[in-house]
């Protein structure tokens, strides 16, 4: 006797035991939150998270454990930022030192800096305690900058600074990021109160999702004490786990609805869904586990920190699929579909043929080549943008103007242009060359006074580590972050220290800092690409040649998900390195593309097109497996699927899409790429290239596997609401195996139940799945056959002529729907 799935027997045993697996689930997720909370997170230091040069130097300023201190910047200009009184700037600036010296947070304030324009006035301040948290220590230091301005009318008072600026940017992203939740909440809701019209249906996967964000989340702060975790790590879990976990709950919701429309008992239904849609769901968070494992090769601690989060929220979401939301099916029974929307609940349970979709299927089915060449030359032109594309590191410059903190940056930096884009030079040497490496350091900034490369409105300090062994020293520039002229000053600074350090016998040294950074992680990432993208491919066809047993199957999954996301890419660099949608989505454009979002975006994007390339494709075969020809497969299995995949499409790009509305330019591009490759992957590619592809390949889909050959006559019409929403009606013959949980059922060598013929379906029926002798050929002068040789019927004696047409002089006893033999049940 064959064994049943692990996902059928998982799911039997929760449907049984519901309060056991609703319990169990409870305790997972509280022990999650609480053994993470108690631990406590443990961040990517500096040191951890640089790359090539930039890393080097990192490295060496942290082995000589210098004392950070939080630095802020009082700065005096005149209100309409002409020239400045400096009388009263000076009566200003004494006002804020004594102010200053009276709050115990501040540890020294150091003395009045005029600008070299003459414009402004400089008052820079030590804060107490370390970096880490001076942003939620430096509100009466901001507070007292405040009382100053206005107790001097005419002058402007900004202070920019370590606390200062984080708070400043954590108060407005944490507002974007709480207008996010209470949009994308909301909607993701009002989307799946559409797709199932009952509000607890709707509410299942939304509050099963949470779940899973919030284990993952205590399970991601456990594991950065193996693998340090990055900042972002949380709102990539949020992102991912509300994507995955809404869809995957969909699958299942969606099917078990479907079986039981069809008449199948409650439990029969979960097991069912279990052994189809659970299936899929195992196997779809199989392959975006697969891709985003390929960020590891990055060989960035950023990027597994990332590949960390994502890949524990994902399997999460699979865990909870598989085992408590069969529970809570089996617990709540038919209140499932309570409370009912009126008139959206009527729209969710229309039955009758689906038009939509058939009708959109229609040019490929019918012209596959021509329907193929034109929706991938489409595609490829969408994509060619991307070979243009650029990468840079975003920068204070990519920040909107609109935030304070941000304007006054530009104010500081425009007056002391040290202050703003600096470069940090380390050097490492024995103790006793420290006097060597300091001559050799005065002697480089010297050679860096006379050039316009370099900034010269204050002296830098060289500091020294308590060990003699490490000395820094920054040297500021007068351009943006990512401007040609900061990239030409930290070429020529990078050619200068290693002459400089020539003489120092065992130096090492390396020029770091924010633009030295940015230009070597994004060449660290030009290297590290083709591997990750070479082993997310490979592992990907691997699995796939696993599950379908298909080698066309997984290759053609393979070309059209880099299909659609070059075509994604395309569109990234067509509307963030020009000018035309910076009105449109509110941001500046600087020309380039946040430099890691494309490999990113290739995992998250190949993992989640393929989820849905698996639910669809696991749908078509379903159909092949049963004896349909190609053509009949593909329209079935994407018509009967076309309702999940649109829902869960729907879902995610308004999620991702809410992303495109954050201040930061990385998140809307982030945004905007997630959205517009879900959308290009749910239409596109499912609605035109996908069908098209497999019409033209016909039986060689399935190659080097085998299906039943396609028999004569046609599948029964697939019914669902007119956007594909509505339930799907099987008839008997059609229901997946393992229906009860009855006593096991015995199998033929072949692997099929005794009983059933070599296509799946039960002995007594045709191949097409309708009752032998039910469409027995008509005799000569009319028959009394219940059906007739196309599927017409019933008859009673005369009802049908020769031709089978009805015989107007025989009225019908009853009124039936002709082409629903399922209607005489």
């Amino acid at each position: 006797m064959r064994k049943k799935p692990a996902t059928v027997r998982i799911a039997r045993w929760s449907a049984t035991h519901p309060w056991s697996a609703i319990g169990l689930w409870v305790v997972f997720v509280a022990a999650c939150l609480f053994l993470g909370g108690a631990v406590g997170t443990n961040k990517i230091s500096d040191a951890e998270s640089g790359v090539q040069e930039s890393g080097r130097a990192g490295k060496i300023v942290h082995s000589g454990h210098f004392t950070e201190k939080p630095e802020e910047n009082v700065l005096i200009t005149a209100e309409d930022g002409g020239k400045l009184d400096r009388p009263a700037a000076q009566a200003a600036a004494q006002d804020v030192i004594r102010r200053m010296k009276k709050l115990p947070e501040v540890a020294s304030v150091g003395e009045v800096v005029p600008s070299p324009n003459g414009k402004a006035l400089l008052v820079p301040v030590t804060m107490k305690g370390d970096t880490e948290n001076a942003d939620r220590r430096v509100q009466p230091l901001l507070d007292a900058s405040a009382a100053v301005e206005r107790a001097h009318e005419g002058l402007r008072i900004d202070e920019v600074g370590t606390g200062s600026t984080a708070k400043g940017l954590s108060e407005t992203l944490g507002e974007d990021f709480k207008k996010a939740e209470l949009i994308s909440l909301p909607l993701t809701l009002l989307i799946l109160l559409v797709v199932f019209g009952a509000i607890i249906a709707a509410g299942v996967p939304v509050v099963l999702a949470l779940s899973c964000v919030g284990a993952a989340i205590g399970l991601s702060t456990l594991a950065s004490h193996v693998m340090p975790e990055t900042s972002a790590v949380s709102n990539v879990i949020l992102l991912m786990g509300m994507a995955v976990g809404v869809d995957y709950s969909l699958f299942y919701l969606k099917r078990e609805r479907e079986e039981r429309q069809s008449g199948k008992s409650h439990v029969d239904a979960i097991e069912i869904a279990a052994e189809t849609s659970g299936h899929t769901v195992v196997v779809s968070g199989t392959t975006v586990i697969v891709s985003m494992a390929g960020l590891y090769l990055a060989n960035e601690a950023t990027f597994a920190s990332l590949a960390t989060g994502s890949i524990i929220v994902v399997a999460v979401a699979v865990l909870a699929s598989v085992t408590v939301l069969p529970a809570l099916l089996a617990k709540l029974g038919r209140w499932v579909d309570r409370p009912r929307v009126p008139f959206l609940w009527r729209l969710t349970m229309r039955s009758g043929e689906s038009r939509v979709w058939p009708a959109l299927l229609r040019p490929a089915l019918s012209k596959p080549i021509l329907t193929l060449v034109a929706s991938v030359g489409a595609l490829v032109l969408l994509a060619l943008p991307a070979l243009d594309m650029k990468l840079k590191q975003p920068g204070s410059d990519d920040l909107s103007r609109d935030i304070p903190v941000v304007r006054a940056m530009d104010r500081l930096t425009a007056a002391f242009p040290s202050k703003g884009t600096v470069h940090q030079v380390a050097v490492r040497a024995p103790a006793s060359q420290a006097g060597e490496v300091k001559r050799a350091l005065r002697g480089l900034l010297e050679r860096t006074s006379g050039n316009k490369l370099f900034a010269h409105d204050q002296t830098p300090t060289i500091e020294e580590s308590a060990d003699h062994r490490v000395h820094t020293v920054n040297v500021g520039t007068p351009y943006q972050p990512k401007s040609d002229g900061a990239r030409e000053s930290l070429d020529v600074l990078r050619t200068w220290l290693p002459q400089a350090m020539a003489d120092v016998p065992d130096a090492e040294s390396a020029v770091g800092g924010k633009v030295a950074q940015g230009v070597d992680f994004t060449g660290h990432l030009e290297e590290r690409m083709p591997w990750v993208v070479g082993f997310v491919l490979l592992l990907t066809f691997a699995t796939m040649v696993f599950i379908f047993r298909s080698l066309a199957v997984a290759l053609s999954a393979i070309l059209l998900n880099l299909l659609s996301a070059a075509a994604s890419f395309g569109l990234l660099v067509s509307v963030f390195q020009h000018t035309w949608a910076e009105g449109l989505l509110d941001f500046h454009s600087s020309g380039a593309v946040v430099s890691w979002l494309p490999l990113f975006l290739f995992v998250v994007l190949f993992g989640l097109s393929m989820d849905y390339h698996v639910f669809v494709v696991s749908r078509i075969r379903e159909a092949a497996l049963k004896g349909a020809p190609t053509k009949d497969a593909v329209r079935e299995g994407i018509t009967r699927s076309a309702g999940v995949v649109t829902s869960a499409a729907i879902v995610m790009v308004g999620v991702f899409a809410i992303f495109g509305t954050l201040s930061m330019v990385e998140f809307k591009q982030l945004g905007v790429g997630l959205a517009a490759a879900i959308l290009l992957d749910a239409v596109v590619i499912r609605i035109f290239v996908l069908p098209a592809l497999m019409a033209a390949l016909g039986r060689w889909n399935w190659w080097p596997g085998r299906v039943p050959a396609g028999r004569r006559g046609r599948l029964a019409p697939v019914t669902t609401a007119p956007a594909g929403f509505g339930p799907v009606h099987h008839r008997a013959a059609e229901q997946p195996q393992h229906a009860t949980f009855g006593s096991p059922q015995a199998y033929d060598r072949a692997g099929s139940p005794q009983g059933y013929d070599g296509v799946g379906y039960p002995q007594g029926y045709d191949g097409v799945g309708y009752p032998q002798q039910a469409y027995a050929p008509v005799p000569q002068g009319g028959g009394r056959q219940p059906y007739n040789a196309h599927h017409h019927g019933p008859q009673g004696p005369g009802a049908y002529d020769a031709n089978h047409a009805p015989n107007p002089q025989q009225p019908h006893p009853h009124h039936h729907d002709a082409t629903r033999p399922d209607s005489y049940q």
